[in-house]
């Protein structure tokens, strides 16, 4: 490696460079939003020089049914847009914890090249080449909520149940805090939503993924005895992960995640309640061509929302300059108006 060359640089780390993507799809909504993936970042990133990756769950002993991708159609328009489908086994997860996918697809991926993950659920709306990722940095999603833990009258406190989790692991809980956020509120703690996140090697840092996740799930320590783990286990073990490898919060350089470069939509009456009118035209866009839309019309979401009209009415109902501050709140006017479907 020539002198002054990063390590981050040589792998393609330097938002110029060539990264891999990967996404999670399986037989029913996964597949459907893989493609509105996929064509969004044909469409945003035209130049993107990296390989996508779609990792695909196999039938196994941990699925009561197959789960890979059933429609022929699909499979065609995401090797249209250039995807890799990759198959990956459930040895850990499956179907009890479907989430567990994006930690046992890493895995299945090439060793020692820098990638990104995204939940299946984005849509690209900009250049994520230029995005200046640090590859040897680990960080993911601050678009989150304080979900966990949920504190109990008589229990241990945010403080208590996150330093349980550390010292599990042998890791250092002083250095994770944010010293600007008060005691006890959750944002003092490291807590990210695992929408995206990214490292140099796909299997080094799914290895430590699996290796928390699993010990958390089986032995929990015993300040997480009032606390769910479902659906919220990757969330817990993802910030141990980061702050193992020498990661930890998001700067200001990776606004553009969940910013101007992609959006994790999560459900189409939210994308079309809160989102700007950039997703929104992203999204339609990707959907209009017929060989696109002979394909996922058959998810009911998509055809109700995008194809007849409901997401236009989802919508009006909202000023996105002062949306309510819980998505709950937001959830709870699109159920209302009978415009709620996931």
């Amino acid at each position: 490696m020539a002198s002054g060359t990063t390590a981050t640089q040589a792998a393609g780390g330097s938002g110029n460079g060539a990264f891999d993507v990967v996404i999670v799809a399986q037989d029913g909504r996964l597949q459907y939003e893989a493609v509105l993936f996929a064509a969004s970042l044909r469409t945003a990133d035209p130049g993107f020089a990296g390989r996508f990756f779609v990792a695909e769950p196999q039938p196994g002993p941990l699925w009561d049914r197959d789960p890979r991708i059933a429609d022929p159609g699909v499979r065609d328009l995401l090797a249209g847009f250039g995807a890799e489908i990759v198959p990956f086994e459930s040895r850990a997860f499956g179907a009890a914890y479907p989430h567990g996918n994006k930690i046992e697809a890493l895995a299945a991926l090439p060793e020692g090249r820098p990638f990104v993950f995204f939940d299946t659920d984005t849509l690209v709306t900009g250049a994520l080449s230029d995005v200046p990722f640090d590859f040897d940095r680990p960080a993911a999603s601050m678009r989150r909520e304080g979900t966990w833990p949920q504190i109990e009258l008589y229990g241990p406190g945010h403080g208590a149940i996150w330093r349980s989790l550390y010292d599990k692991f042998g890791l250092d809980f002083e250095s994770s805090l944010d010293p600007d956020q008060p005691d006890e509120y959750w944002q003092r703690y490291l807590y990210f939503n695992a929408g995206w996140f990214f490292y140099r090697c796909p299997r080094a840092f799914g290895a430590h993924f699996l290796d928390y996740a699993t010990a958390i799930r089986d032995d929990p320590p015993p300040e997480l005895v009032c606390q769910s783990l479902d659906p919220w286990l990757d969330q817990v073990a993802l910030p141990l992960v980061i702050h193992a490898l020498g990661g930890g919060r998001p700067g200001p350089e990776l606004a553009g995640l969940d910013g101007d470069v992609t959006c994790h939509w999560r459900t189409l009456p939210l994308l079309y309640a809160r989102e700007n009118d950039r997703v929104v035209e992203m999204l339609e866009a990707v959907c209009a061509p017929n060989r696109v839309k002979k394909v996922i019309k058959a998810h009911e979401p998509i055809k109700r929302f995008v194809y007849q009209g409901k997401g236009a009415r989802a919508r009006a109902l909202f000023d996105r300059a002062a949306l309510p501050r819980r998505e709950q709140a937001i959830r709870n006017i699109l159920k209302k108006n009978n415009l709620w479907m996931r």
